[in-house]
């Protein structure tokens, strides 16, 4: 079996279940201990360029309206491999390259593999995904100790709430920062894990844009950062857009100093290894007396009142 991963969450997983010796080409965003290993197949127009969210959100949106993708397959690369198998996506062609793209490529090959598309809308989705995965590789027995282990994570907090009959809070996560975009899909499902509620969320379906002033009504208690493919670091240079909007100092969670920025991969790469921790670091910024970030997980998320960008800002 030689198997090719379109995705970084599909990467993620593979390495997960111990997987990755029948794994041979990967995406340049894929998880660093796979870059070190794998060949890079998928790249991007972008890569390696640095843009503001909102050069961002114009480049991505203009290749969508054309009809055209800003990511690329080495074929001679792929044609070497000679793959039984490629994963790919169709969940969004923002974040990646989509099963269409793929196709393309793959139409060349000499030898023509399996296309698998993972297309999680939930997180009951995302979960099934690992047994998919692990199927089409010949390995589905992999699937099910790693997920049981991880169901028990999140039972773990579901019982800690329900013990102390914790309400659920008020909650905002952010995809993006400019424009404002609001979560979709098995966000809103980590979200109510960790116990929380976030009504503007989407769930199951595409996050939107979403104006400054429904959020300013909504008045989350909890708001959390976490615009998809930027790390902490990466959302720190542009917090000044969020801080200097008007009304910003009366918001709930900036009055409570329940603020937060975390990585990208906890919420938008859907493993069901990072949304797990993704929900434990959710669950420890809405019940910080009942939870506390794992030490693992420290470097992934942070107060806004804790960074240096706050000060800046």
């Amino acid at each position: 079996m030689v198997a090719c991963s379109f995705l970084p969450a599909a990467t993620q997983m593979i390495y997960d279940m111990n997987l990755q010796h029948l794994l041979h080409g990967i995406t340049f965003e894929c998880p660093p201990a796979a870059l070190a290993e794998k060949s890079k197949v998928v790249r991007c127009v972008l890569e390696g360029k640095h843009y503001s969210s909102i050069e961002i959100d114009r480049i991505f949106s203009a290749s969508k309206a054309q009809g055209k993708s800003l990511y690329y397959v080495d074929e001679e690369l792929l044609q070497s491999i000679q793959p039984d198998v490629i994963f790919t996506q169709d969940v969004c062609e923002v974040c990646q390259i989509d099963t269409a793209c793929t196709a393309t490529a793959v139409a060349k090959l000499d030898k023509q593999p399996q296309l698998v598309p993972l297309t999680p809308n939930t997180l009951q989705d995302v979960f099934g995904t690992a047994i998919t995965i692990a199927s089409a590789m010949g390995q589905e027995e992999a699937a099910y100790p790693y997920l049981a282990a991880l169901q028990k994570r999140i039972d773990t907090i579901i019982d800690t709430l329900r013990a102390h009959k914790a309400p659920p809070k008020r909650v905002m996560v952010m995809e993006w920062v400019e424009p404002i975009y609001n979560c979709g899909h098995w966000i809103p499902y980590q979200i109510a894990y960790a116990g929380g509620i976030d009504m503007l969320s989407n769930p199951g379906g595409d996050s939107i844009v979403t104006p400054w002033e429904k959020i300013v009504r909504y008045n989350p208690e909890v708001l959390v950062i976490a615009p998809c493919g930027f790390t902490i670091e990466r959302t720190a240079e542009e917090l000044h857009l969020l801080t200097n909007k008007p009304e910003w100092a009366q918001l709930t969670a900036v009055q409570q100093e329940a603020v937060y920025i975390a990585d990208y991969d906890l919420f938008t790469q859907p493993s069901a290894s990072t949304l797990t921790d993704g929900i434990e670091i959710l669950a420890s910024m809405f019940h910080p007396t009942l939870f506390t970030v794992p030490a693992h997980l420290q470097h992934k998320c942070t107060s806004l009142f804790k960074t240096n960008a706050h000060v800046q800002a």
